[in-house]
């Protein structure tokens, strides 16, 4: 046997042993594209405190724009960036959030193909460069109190199958993952601000007058429409006007109960202070800023709503006064589209007088009303067009 035939057939001999062993021990080899499966995201995320913020960016492909919402704490307080610094109390909402982001595992890899970012849905919202107007996902990124990324994920489309399954990528790297998780943070103003806006229980509204005037700016007239008088007795309604529609009026009530903000617009610092004292001086920039959302000031002081307003009587006496301004857009078709949500302006007055005629024989009322007014005074607030069309009611919903 020649030279290069012993050659050839000790390197044949070698390549066989080398496949036997791959067929008998395949564990010892791991193809590159597997690598990495089982391993945490972040490691060195261990630390729940450490999180002062959040960063939620949604995709709305019906209008092909990226919804971002921030919350941070700042100030020894957290506030909603993206919306005025609103604060809130976040409670274990965000702890909840960033648990589940912090435990999220490399459980299956998928691709390692850009192509394939869209089918998964985890092409980054934030994305100008991307084309596609489809196939974005949900970005989600936590950061400590120096900014630092704690952790930063792309969420995509739910594993086909696979319930509590989904497709997740992190921004700037192709691979993509099925992730064993239940993690979807909300961009939603609303879902980060505890409902329960007025602090209105069902059980202490004693009376409600719905005036559903309406102001022509154009012609600089009024249309007083018509006015309901509704009162509330053991979880009764009775009106002087006719039979009151028992679940249309509960429905209302509730509503006023639990209803919650879909967004907050600042006012301007000295209106807000005006509005704490009881007194709002009557100018052309307080008048310019209630026209603005939908609110109007009259020479004598008196500000009207573009849509009508009610007043709501409390069992301590308290007495709200929920305006009903403009569609909360900059845009005139918006403001006039009938799903718009709506700008609310709320303020409370409360006499001994009232309280007593509820039977309420203390000033419990009094300090009530003034705390009300002072976390009323800093915000424009906006509710959904839904709770609009619950409290903005005639008598026709309410009465036959």
């Amino acid at each position: 046997m020649t030279e290069s035939l012993k050659t050839a057939c000790f390197v044949g001999g070698a390549l066989a042993l080398a496949l036997a062993a791959g067929v008998v021990e395949p564990q010892r080899f791991t193809p590159k594209v597997f690598s990495d499966e089982g391993q945490a995201f972040y490691p060195d995320f261990k630390d729940l405190q450490a999180v002062k913020a959040i960063e939620v960016v949604d995709y709305d492909e019906s209008t092909a724009t990226a919804r971002p919402l921030k919350v941070e704490f700042r100030d020894k307080r957290w506030l909603i960036a993206s919306n005025n610094d609103y604060p809130i109390d976040v409670g274990d909402r965000l702890v909840k959030t960033a648990a589940a982001l912090m435990d999220l595992h490399k459980d299956q890899v998928k691709s390692d193909r850009v192509q394939d970012h869209a089918k998964f849905g985890v092409i980054d919202p934030l994305d100008q460069n991307d084309p596609s107007l489809q196939g974005r996902g949900k970005r989600v990124t936590l950061r400590d109190g120096q900014k630092n990324v704690l952790a930063d994920f792309i969420l995509g489309k739910p594993v086909e199958g696979k319930t509590g399954w989904r497709y997740i990528r992190v921004p700037g790297e192709k691979r993509t993952y099925a992730v064993k998780t239940e993690a979807d943070p909300s961009a939603r103003f609303a879902d980060w601000v505890n409902a329960g806006l007025l602090r209105m229980p069902v059980a202490n509204i004693r009376a409600v007058m719905i005036s559903s005037y309406s102001v022509d700016e154009a012609k600089g007239s009024l249309d007083e429409g018509e006015t309901i008088e509704l009162k509330q007795q053991n979880g009764n309604w009775s009106s002087t006007d006719g039979t009151v529609v028992q679940p249309v009026a509960k429905a209302m009530a509730a509503t006023l109960d639990s209803l919650k903000i879909a967004g907050a617009r600042a006012k301007p610092p000295e209106m807000a202070q005006d509005l704490r004292s009881g007194q709002m001086r009557l100018s052309m920039e307080v008048a310019e800023t209630l026209h603005q959302f939908g609110f109007l000031l009259s020479q004598n002081g008196r500000i009207f709503s573009s849509d009508g307003e009610m007043t709501v009587e409390m069992a301590n006496g308290v007495a709200y006064r929920i305006r009903f301004g403009d569609a909360a857009s900059t845009s005139d078709a918006a403001k006039a589209a009938s799903g718009a949500d709506r700008y609310i302006f709320v303020t409370t007055t409360w006499t001994r007088e009232r309280a007593t005629q509820y039977g309420d024989k203390t000033d419990d009322g009094e300090k009530a009303s003034n705390d009300l007014n002072w976390r009323f005074a800093d915000w424009f607030y906006v509710i959904s067009n839904s709770d609009f069309q619950k409290l903005r009611l005639t008598k026709k919903d309410l009465l036959r």
